[in-house]
């Protein structure tokens, strides 16, 4: 009976939630159907725990401490049935259920438990779990490292259609990892990623990508990383509560795209564009009918209210919504298709440097849409566009060099570019989760995510990862830290980081991970100096020179490349004199070690040379040299202001016990 009135009550609850979904609009269906889903854990079928996973993650949306709380208790218990479900033999919730063991996310964290699921897995035919293996033995997790074993389960991963495989294989065709160097297959692998990240792509250009560098975190805090202070975020809300309509639309656009330590929540991006465009701000006014051109979780698509804020905002000459108008126009959402008030609207807009207007312009020539097709403009606009970091233009210009359409084509361009292309894919969300796996001092779970990461040819998680090898105990034996961070380095140099090279300069200097090699660390130095400038690479070029380690001891060649590094960093300046100073004083004693100095004075006749008084003239100057330093001591001492005599205090009166009376 008690399960009976159990089912009912829960039945009873979903369709509340349901009424109050259609009748809010918001976030709080899902929350109140978690909540349901802990407190009447009546679930076991895989789809409706997955369901329920999918709605607890709009939890996330929200900054708000009370609700943020509540989405980590509903992820814990979730997973907690989510094991359940995937100890029945159900291969999505063990896919869950093994990478969130292999990353510590919301279970412990154990590589062994999480092999064997994949092994289970792969065993029929999952590509997920494929290409996890393939990780695990290219990582040496849990495993013998072992490229080739990797190299086959990384190939049937992508055979099964799972696109980190091909990122990865992408990645070790362009550099050449365990495989030969070959662009051509690198380019077949990136392609294909990018065309499904491309296609995700939504009017406002995708969420942020945040990439923060450890090394330049840990030396100088938030300098570097782009990531905004909680404090500095709540000064902004605190304007935007009062009324201050640039902080209302500037919070509003770091809602809409995420970033900078901001999360991407399209409710709270709403509320601040819709205070602003009701303060008149077109800025604002133009991203409302961005939100309702797209749709989302929070806004209901809806071209007619769309139409009306681009409308509105391009009237008042606003490039946003002049490029919105320009997309309404192109596609006919919400007016008739017309190409001609598509291109002006779209020429307005970059003509004041809106990102917007130049790739559609771009698009427009390189299709011949509504004018004649014109591959040079296209170039030209998609240029422009991709300086503003869109990725869509990246795309295109990568098309454009795949194929020598309108240029010559260029396998290593288009490579690069599809590259930054996949690199913005939703799979880079696990940058900043495994950055926050560093800040709560959760070494093992960020370095296995920044291995991943690392593996799909992201630079930053590269050098990060080294970085974490290099500064921490890890998981790794004592004796494979040093040669995994020197191997990882190596991969981050190679896409042009400067403090990478160096770093490989130092543990060849040092013999890290390596033997001790001056002629291979000279090397390194060099490309450092040569290629990025880098005034660290220049002092340590110096200092090699003047000890004569791995290369022709030379002073003057010393003093150059000091100079070089002074002129080139101010922080070197004072490294750079100290330096000078020690080379000059070592000059001055090798001098003075191949001068013979007896034969030089036995040489000198002084009779000759200062006059046969010379004695007296000597005496003469130490005596007056003597008086000078005396007198400007006296006169330093006079100078000194002598502190006036403090007035007289009166006399302490004694303190009288209680009930005896004063002396008269």
């Amino acid at each position: 009976m008690w399960h009976h009135n159990l089912s009912m009550t829960t039945f009873l609850m979903h369709w509340c939630c349901v009424g109050l979904c259609l009748s809010c609009n918001s976030w709080l269906c899902p929350l109140l159907n978690a909540i349901i889903f802990i407190f009447f854990p009546r679930a076991t079928d895989i789809g409706e725990v997955l369901g329920f996973l999918r709605a607890v993650n709009l939890l996330s949306l929200t900054t708000d401490y009370v609700y943020s709380y509540l989405y980590l208790l509903l992820h814990y218990r979730l997973y907690d049935r989510l094991l359940k479900v995937a100890e029945m033999g159900h291969a999505k919730a063990m896919e869950k259920v093994a990478y969130a063991m292999l990353f510590g996310d919301y279970l412990p964290q154990s590589i062994p438990q999480a092999k064997e699921i994949f092994e289970k897995l792969a065993l029929e035919g999952s590509p997920k779990a494929q290409t996890a293996l393939g990780f695990l033995y290219a990582a040496g997790l849990g495993v013998n490292s072992s490229q080739a074993k990797a190299l086959v389960y990384y190939t049937f991963g992508a055979l099964g259609g799972n696109l980190v495989a091909h990122m990865i294989l992408g990645y070790r065709y362009w550099g050449g990892v365990g495989v030969p160097q070959s662009c051509e297959s690198a380019l077949t692998h990136y392609r294909l990623v990018a065309n499904h990240v491309a296609s995700d792509v939504s009017l406002t250009g995708g969420s942020a990508v945040q990439r923060i560098r450890l090394l330049d975190e840990v030396e100088s805090p938030g300098s570097s990383s782009g990531m905004l202070e909680e404090d500095l975020i709540q000064y902004y809300q605190f304007l935007a509560e009062k009324g201050d309509v640039q902080a209302q639309v500037g919070l509003g656009q770091l809602h809409l795209h995420g970033g900078r330590g901001v999360e991407q929540n399209h409710q709270r991006a709403y509320e601040y564009f819709n205070q602003a465009a009701n303060a008149g701000n077109t800025h604002a006014m133009a991203f409302l009918g961005k939100m309702y051109s797209e749709g989302s979780e929070y806004v209901a698509q809806n071209n007619d209210t769309a139409l009306h804020y681009f409308k509105k905002a391009a009237d008042l000459g606003n490039p946003v919504g002049q490029s919105g108008l320009g997309m309404a126009y192109l596609y006919g959402r919400g007016v008739p298709v017309n190409y001609d008030l598509a291109l002006k609207y779209f020429q307005k807009a970059a003509e004041q440097g809106w990102v917007d207007g130049q790739l559609q312009l771009g698009t427009m020539y390189y299709n011949g849409i509504g004018v004649k097709r014109d591959y040079k403009q296209a170039l030209k606009f998609f240029n422009l566009a991709s300086q503003a970091g869109h990725i869509l233009a990246f795309y295109n210009l990568a098309q454009m060099h795949a194929t020598g359409t309108g240029v010559m084509r260029s396998c290593h361009t288009a490579v690069e570019l599809f590259k930054n292309v996949c690199e913005r894919g939703r799979w880079s969300e696990r940058l900043m989760a495994a950055y926050g796996s560093f800040k709560e001092g959760d070494m093992d779970s960020a370095l296995v995510q920044y291995l991943l990461l690392s593996e799909q040819g992201y630079e930053v998680a590269q050098s990060n990862v080294a970085f974490i090898l290099d500064q921490s105990e890890s998981i790794f034996n004592e004796n494979e830290t040093y040669p995994r961070a020197l191997l990882h380095w190596t991969r981050a140099a190679a896409q042009g980081y400067t403090v990478a090279r160096i770093k490989l300069g130092d543990y060849h200097f040092y013999g890290y991970g390596t033997d001790v090699d001056y002629e291979t660390a000279v090397i390194h130095y060099r490309l450092a100096s040569e290629q990025q400038h880098s005034a660290q690479a220049m002092f340590n070029l110096g200092y090699m020179h003047e000890k004569g380690l791995g290369i022709k001891q030379d002073i003057h060649l010393a003093k150059r490349f000091y100079d070089m590094a002074a002129e080139a960093s101010p922080d070197a300046q004072v490294p750079v004199f100290l330096a000078l100073c020690k080379l000059g004083l070592i000059y001055a004693l090798e001098y003075l070690q191949d001068l013979n100095l007896k034969d030089l004075l036995s040489q000198v006749d002084l009779d000759q040379l200062l006059g046969p008084e010379w004695d007296l003239y000597l005496m003469t100057v130490i005596a007056l040299l003597l008086g000078t330093v005396i007198a400007y001591r006296q006169r330093q001492h006079q100078a000194v202001p002598r502190a006036p005599p403090a007035p007289p205090r009166p006399p302490a009166q004694p303190e009288q016990p209680a009930g005896e009376p004063e002396e008269q």
